[in-house]
């Protein structure tokens, strides 16, 4: 039986939507790589808005919303499974210390409009200007009473009583046998690869276990989103560590949670949580000596006497991380695929809120306004004052260049997998010195047709920061390429993300990858097994496969058979500039192709761009002789008309080669003396 939804993803945030659309009817099956790498796991399982100091606005009233929420759905959680969330209503106290006075008086978290400035008013406990979540002042005697054990340099506090905690291990295990208890079929050890599209719709997710149909998908793989589609989620390093709790005397004890500056010290039933580092070193695993040392460096500042006690256990996890800190919640550029990742530091505290958005999304077809700001529309090409948007004059169907003029010679257009073009000349868009010499050269080059390496764009390469906003692609197509694969797997994979990166920035029928396979890491020179491998199975899926390959007529021919839509035989090394050095096997593979041949790499000057033309290559890629120049626009330009003048060659014809001398002028009817 085909299930009405699938989630992609097993972490709190999938498990809560599958419970509740479970409990409105709709049959549920989660997918899960691995259920004990979800960040749930490495959480502290605070739920601290107020603590935080989230900023006004649609986040705030998220999580506010989801903090309400808790109380009820824990309890519904609980009486699901008989067991425990650890849910507590126990308020969250924000020590301040001495050298933070002056800097809004909520220490590390800056107070904002919710609190007052420290003073020395004889109040102990007065209330913020807050009237929807209140905080509290504590001054120094009030805080040290209240929290025993506190460092000396500790001068005041905020308390937030409406803050609360939930234990994270508890509630992961809770929530999974509550989808167990409620018939939502766990899949664990399942890696989806790949959305299968058609029109608009997800028609099958790819899988290590074979195609996996639905009605409706939801994506909520967290840290992991980016490796299917290309979205700006990516993983933010946390370490941890927990110290075991010995036997003290009662007032001595750590009673609340403390949340300082730049580290949070949770206290459960026999241990304490100490978190958390936050650093951008992808999916680098493991804790490191320097990460531990800053935490149990400012743990002890903030509570100095766990300095004595005991260490119990280390641990790291990967934070779901978007540019603005903002998760991705609501409708995607599928009709049936929704959005449910990117909750960066807060997907517990905002789990319950997003499994009935989501749900009511779903099923009722009901878009609650608040999901208007976390839709995924918001990273998309925007203008730019410091990178003005890149204007074209290119049309894919029909029409002429209007920066060139008609040409004296009959000329049908370029056409790759059915889509026609005016221009034969295609660029790169790596190398640049900066995104304005790329935007530049762009359009002095009057191509249609622009490369982006998918790798360097998903993980902002040096180079690549903001090159999705840089050019307009309502006026220039988009080939994606599979820089950086060394395998026929990888480049699959990355293709399959390419393809969706097309469609985010708005060519919902954009099929082109450009294929590029490389394990040789000094010559650069494509894997012909791999790359005809990679070809088959990409075709097989529907893609209109242009693969960069050695000048081999043989190889080209096979590429042709299995369905490619070009091939791309290289003239030289790639980002050598040596020139044309295979024109012999090239002009082989010109004369038997029934497909366009693009001659890709090497090609260093526009004479030799003209030559490659003349020998009746079908078009060009140019990206290093461009990019590399001193004055990448003009060497755009130049390209531009060494390929015009190199295809009005061809097409006019050479003169014949001649042994011996033959003069311009004729030697009858000249004037003798």
């Amino acid at each position: 039986m085909i299930s009405e939804t699938v989630i992609i993803g097993g972490g709190v945030i999938g498990l809560a939507i599958a419970i509740e659309l479970k409990l409105r009817g709709t049959n549920v099956t989660v997918l899960c790589r691995d259920f004990q790498a979800a960040a749930t796991h490495a959480a502290a399982g605070m739920l601290a808005p107020d603590a935080e100091n989230i900023p006004n606005g649609a986040m705030r009233s998220l999580c506010w919303r989801s903090r309400a929420l808790y109380p009820d759905w824990t309890r519904k959680l609980e009486e699901l499974t008989g067991l425990n969330t650890g849910y507590r209503a126990c308020g969250i106290l924000a020590p301040v210390f001495e050298k933070s006075r002056g800097a809004g008086e909520q220490g590390s978290r800056g107070a904002g409009e919710q609190g007052k400035l420290l003073s020395s008013a004889p109040l102990p406990l007065r209330p913020s200007a807050s009237e929807e979540s209140p905080a509290y002042w504590l001054n120094k005697e009030a805080i040290h009473q209240y929290q025993p054990g506190l460092g000396a340099e500790v001068v005041g506090g905020w308390w937030y009583p409406e803050d609360a905690q939930v234990d994270n291990k508890a509630l992961a295990q809770v929530l999974r046998t509550a989808a167990e208890s409620v018939g939502v079929e766990l899949r664990d050890g399942i890696t989806v690869e790949g959305f299968l599209q058609q029109q608009g719709q997800v028609v099958g997710v790819q899988t290590n276990a074979g195609i996996i149909r639905a009605a409706h998908y939801v994506l909520a793989s967290g840290a992991w989103s980016n490796e299917l589609l290309p979205l700006p989620v990516l993983p933010r390093k946390g370490q941890m560590l927990s110290v075991r709790i010995p036997e003290v005397s009662p007032e001595l004890s750590l009673k609340r949670v403390l949340f300082g500056q730049n580290i949070y010290i949770v206290p459960r039933r026999d241990r304490l949580v100490i978190g958390a580092t936050s650093e951008d070193v992808g999916f680098m695993p493991n804790n490191t000596p320097e990460g531990i040392q800053k935490l149990l460096q400012a743990a002890i500042r903030l509570y100095p006497q766990l300095k004595h006690y005991p260490i119990q256990e280390f641990w790291w996890g990967f934070r779901p991380a978007t540019p603005d800190e903002l998760p991705i919640l609501g409708t995607s550029h599928c009709q049936n695929l929704t959005f449910a990742t990117g909750h960066y530091r807060n997907g517990i505290l905002l789990a319950p809120v997003t499994a009935t958005l989501i749900a009511d999304l779903i099923l009722e077809q009901k878009s609650d306004p608040l999901l208007a700001d976390f839709h995924y529309s918001r990273f998309q090409s925007q203008p730019s004052t410091s990178t003005p948007m890149l204007t074209h004059s290119a049309n894919f169907s029909n029409g002429h260049h209007s920066a060139i003029s008609p040409l004296p010679t009959q000329d049908s257009p370029l056409i790759i997998a059915g889509k026609t073009f005016q221009s034969r000349l295609m660029t790169g868009t790596g190398k640049y010195r900066s995104i304005e010499e790329m935007q530049q050269s762009v359009a002095a080059s009057d191509c249609q047709i622009v490369t982006v390496a998918v790798r360097r764009v998903q993980t902002k390469a040096p180079g690549h920061e903001g090159l999705a906003e840089a050019l307009d692609w309502t006026k220039i197509w988009m080939l994606p390429n599979t820089a950086g694969c060394q395998t026929a797997e990888e480049a699959i994979r990355v293709a399959r993300l390419g393809r969706e990166m097309a469609k985010l920035l708005g060519q919902e029928d954009n099929n082109f990858i450009k294929l590029e396979v490389i394990p040789d890491l000094k010559y650069l020179l494509p894997d012909p097994i791999g790359t005809l491998q990679a070809a088959e199975q990409l075709v097989k899926e529907g893609f209109a496969v242009l693969p960069y390959i050695n000048a081999d007529p043989m190889l080209a021919k096979r590429l042709e058979e299995v369905g490619c839509a070009t091939v791309m035989p290289l003239a030289s090394p790639i980002g050598s500039g040596q020139g044309l050095k295979t024109t012999a096997n090239i002009q082989i593979i010109i004369e038997n192709a029934g497909v366009p041949v693009v001659v890709d790499a090497g090609i260093g000057s526009p004479s030799e761009a003209a030559q490659a033309m003349e020998l009746g290559a079908d078009a060009l890629l140019i990206n290093s002789a461009i990019a590399l120049s001193p004055k990448p626009a003009a060497m755009a330009r130049a390209m531009n008309l060494a390929a015009v003048a190199g295809r009005l060659a061809y097409l006019a014809g050479r003169m014949p080669i001649k042994d011996y001398a033959s003069p311009s002028s004729p030697l009858t009817g000249t004037i003798t003396s």
